[in-house]
């Protein structure tokens, strides 16, 4: 399967690329992002077909499907990584929690988030692709939270490959800095800087595009990717875990084979809901995707308004914080899909001259067709984790929490529907101990105790460990300071 661009072609780059091609250097002309030149048809066969397989079984011929151009053997390698997360045998249990509310768990893996659900293969596919081609790699990734620690943790002592990763200082959970500034493996880079996300996923953009960084790179003997979902090779595996999902309810009876579903997805950068999106196109039975933000709400008022406007706007820090975002990246995928390269194009300039785009009525139909959105403040998601906590004997962290309020507002509930947990309890704690039990302001560790306490469930070994390692990666800079710290680095 080849693949092209969201924004049409500009004529220094080649008309259609690989899948390889695409992962390596993930930012197609004009800024634009890559995507399957046709999406393959899976249909109610393949549905019947992996009933009763095994996750691996089932992402290996999905991946087939797709027809990339990676040998089997290495695809065998990276999906066997789910050996390693709590269940090998079933690496995403889908939970009952409610009565036609059912919740995929994606954080079972090393750094109990929903990321290492893709980037646990992703970092050998990349690594055995620079290792076959004899170039070095330096691979960005700016993180709200999760990303980080898992991009670190799949690349860490991997060959021809070295990764500088960007965090908001100050904008993730203690718990997800501890992941990132103990990681000592000496091909990785932790650069805090004084900003939010969006200022993290506009330089990495920047450098991604950018020839004179590249040339530089290059007097390294190093070439340019990224790990961020503008990374196809991201969005691939995130694809999977939805068809899994749904074949778990029909496991469990709890629907038929064809019967439709709701995907409800907490949202930042958009990635796990494209995920879905190219799921139900792809021949998964969905009735609609449901889009649940934090008070950072900008994909709520484009899916209810048709207007994308940044003007005026800044990121809130909220409970939620790997939501805390206003550039969503995925939503490109989105409008190439529906509307076309020229559109697209069009919408993406107006977004970075403009700072806003809107699309016409029909246009927001269309989207409307597919998706529907709510938000939910922080106070609102702490009540829903308290009360599904006491009600449903059901612990849950505050992005998903998210979910709960768009379930009741934006879903028939006689339609079952799949809420997507994306990251374990022990990411939030502080958030999550004041949701059960009032208590304010207490330390990472304090939280994790009280919660484990109440909710009588053990703190993993690999976070609690988290709080006596010693932290290594201390560099904290202005955003400026950005390209001079990696090439340092390099």
């Amino acid at each position: 399967m080849n693949f092209i661009q969201t924004r049409g072609i500009d004529p220094s780059k080649p008309k259609t690329v690989t899948f390889s091609q695409a992962i390596l250097d993930p930012i197609a002309s004009y800024g634009g992002l890559y995507v399957p030149e046709k999406l393959p048809e899976l249909g109610q066969a393949f549905l019947d077909k992996h009933l009763n397989s095994s996750y691996k079984v089932l992402a290996k011929d999905m991946l087939d499907a797709f027809d990339i151009d990676i040998e089997s053997e290495v695809i065998d390698e990276a999906l066997n990584l789910y050996d390693k997360f709590d269940d090998a045998a079933n690496p995403v249990p889908v939970v009952k929690v409610k009565e036609n509310l059912y919740v995929s768990e994606l954080y079972h893996g090393p750094t109990r988030a929903f990321k290492d659900m893709a980037l646990q293969p992703f970092g050998i596919v990349l690594s055995s692709i620079a290792q076959k081609k004899n170039e070095n790699y330096l691979i960005l990734a700016a993180t709200s939270g999760d990303t980080g620690p898992a991009a670190l943790e799949t690349f860490k002592n991997r060959a021809n490959v070295r990764v500088a990763c960007l965090y908001p200082d100050g904008g993730t959970s203690d718990v997800q800095r501890l992941q990132m500034v103990t990681e000592d493996a000496q091909n990785l880079k932790v650069i805090g800087i004084n900003g939010v996300f969006d200022d993290a996923q506009s330089a990495l953009k920047r450098l991604l595009a950018s020839s004179e960084f590249k040339s530089a790179l290059s007097e390294k003997n190093t070439k340019l990717s990224a790990a961020n979902s503008v990374n196809f090779g991201r969005i691939i595996f995130q694809i999977i875990y939805h068809i899994h999902s749904y074949l778990e309810l029909v496991r469990q009876n709890a629907i038929e084979m064809g019967e439709k579903v709701y995907l409800n997805v907490p949202s930042g950068n958009f990635g796990n809901a494209l995920g879905g999106y190219y799921a139900w196109k792809m021949g998964l039975p969905v009735e609609k995707i449901i889009i649940s933000s934090n008070e950072n709400n900008v994909l709520t008022r484009l899916i209810k308004t048709g207007k994308y406007d940044l003007n005026g706007c800044d990121v809130v820090n909220t409970t939620s914080p790997a939501m805390d975002i206003l550039k969503s990246s995925n939503v490109e995928r989105i409008l190439f899909d529906m509307f076309g390269e020229v559109r697209t194009k069009e919408l993406m300039q107006d977004l970075e001259e403009k700072n806003v785009y809107e699309l016409t009525a029909d246009e927001l139909a269309t989207l409307r067709t597919c998706f529907d959105a709510d938000f939910c403040n922080g106070d609102e998601g702490k009540a829903y984790i308290k009360d599904t906590f006491e009600n449903d004997n059901y612990l849950m962290d505050p992005h998903t929490a998210t979910c709960f309020k768009s379930y009741e507002t934006c879903s028939d509930p006689k339609i079952k529907s799949i809420i997507y947990s994306t990251a374990e309890w022990t990411k939030f704690s502080p958030v999550i101990a004041n949701a059960l039990t009032g208590e304010v302001d207490a330390e990472d560790i304090i939280a994790l105790e009280s919660i484990s306490n109440t909710a009588k469930l053990a703190i993993p070994a690999m976070v609690k460990e988290l709080f006596t390692k010693e932290i290594v990666q201390k560099t904290i800079i202005n955003k400026e300071d950005i390209e001079k710290e990696i090439l340092d680095f390099i």
